[in-house]
């Protein structure tokens, strides 16, 4: 036991260092409120029965993606498909992308920032040889161009 000032003085030990709690972050619901707004939900990363239930329907929404994507590939393939075939396979594509972006921007926010020398790497990676380092110019040219 130390002594100050002629007093004993019990060891000090320092108190354990709290366990730092998950911070709650917003999860992008894969479906829209009634209003066809965003819904968010308050998560602690723990796998709770929402979260759970939200990725099993992100799961079943991208399943139906792929079944209508060869369903409609079918239709536009053939050239005498009737106008009402064609609009149908287009408006169900349009769910299903629809779909694909809310899970793909779900699942995009819940992923950690890179790191800034991570970042530098990747971007320098997926330029080819020849453009590294030269700026490059969007003309505006789009898809449709």
């Amino acid at each position: 036991m130390e002594r100050v000032n002629g007093t004993p003085v019990p060891a000090y030990a320092p108190a354990p260092a709290p366990t730092p709690t998950p911070t709650p972050t917003l999860r992008l619901l894969p479906w829209p409120s009634p209003e066809g707004k965003p819904c968010y939900l308050v998560t602690d990363h723990n796998g709770g029965h929402l979260s759970r239930l939200a990725d099993e329907l992100e799961a079943t929404q991208l399943a139906n993606g792929t079944d209508v994507l060869d369903l409609a590939r079918a239709v536009l393939d053939d050239p005498a498909s009737p106008y009402t075939e064609v609009r149908y396979a287009g408006i169900r594509l349009a769910e299903c992308l629809t779909d694909a972006l809310r899970v793909a921007e779900s699942r995009g926010l819940r992923l950690p920032p890179p790191a800034a020398e991570d970042a530098v790497d990747v971007l320098e990676e997926e330029q080819p040889e020849a453009c590294r380092g030269q700026a490059t110019q969007d003309t505006g040219g789009g898809l449709w161009s």
